[in-house]
């Protein structure tokens, strides 16, 4: 790694620009993408698994749909767990601490980064894989719209998050209250306020912003 690693979550620069990671320039690559790629790459296997749920295990449209909403809530939990136990987790070694850096460090040393705003595909891909196989020889035949509800919720949450970095045009009140707290995680309090696609978790587990 060729760039200086700032002590716990420390803003070097709010402007767009996008650091080296990596001395290699082909590995660096790999750490940046354009916030459209998780579309095209997960929209076609949320409707692969609706698909499946449908003509292959003959559920009903409203079971589909039932089930799929169980997968967004079920995202909405990994998604909270996830920032805040392992994307803000500190580790001592420094092994560690560059592993961290590249991993969520540096969003919040560059949070206006617009490469480094949703999941590059050489993690994404990876983390479904395994919670697609978990999935699978957990709920069985419901593996699939369980499946898709939660590939939707991860891409909910990739564009939500890129969006209230961005995405100044939108003036709605339920996204400017959802841009104002993941704001306040940035630039005021970063040990609070882990929710990115929905608060309700950090209400559950006493860990949103009271003022």
């Amino acid at each position: 790694m060729n760039i200086i690693m700032p002590e716990d979550h420390e803003i070097i620069s709010t402007k767009d620009e996008s650091v080296p990671l990596f001395k290699s320039s082909l590995l660096d690559m790999f750490s940046r993408v354009y916030w459209f790629v998780p579309l095209l790459i997960f929209v076609p296997v949320i409707a692969y698994f609706i698909h499946v749920s449908i003509s292959e295990f003959a559920f009903s449209i409203g079971n589909t749909v039932f089930l799929f909403l169980g997968g967004l809530g079920i995202w909405t939990v990994v998604e909270y767990l996830f920032h805040r136990f392992i994307f803000h987790y500190e580790p001592k070694s420094k092994p560690g601490k560059h592993l961290h850096f590249m991993m969520h460090g540096v969003h919040h040393a560059y949070p206006n980064d617009s490469l480094r705003l949703v999941m590059p595909p050489v993690m994404s891909i990876p983390l479904s894989t395994g919670f697609y196989l978990l999935f699978y020889f957990i709920a069985g035949q419901y593996h699939a719209p369980l499946f898709a509800g939660f590939i939707f919720g991860y891409l909910c949450y990739d564009m939500l998050h890129y969006a209230t970095h961005h995405a100044h045009f939108i003036k709605a009140s339920w996204f400017t209250a959802l841009k104002q707290h993941h704001m306040r995680h940035h630039f005021q309090d970063p040990d609070n306020g882990f929710g990115v696609s929905s608060v309700i978790w950090d209400k559950v587990f006493r860990t949103e912003y009271k003022n």
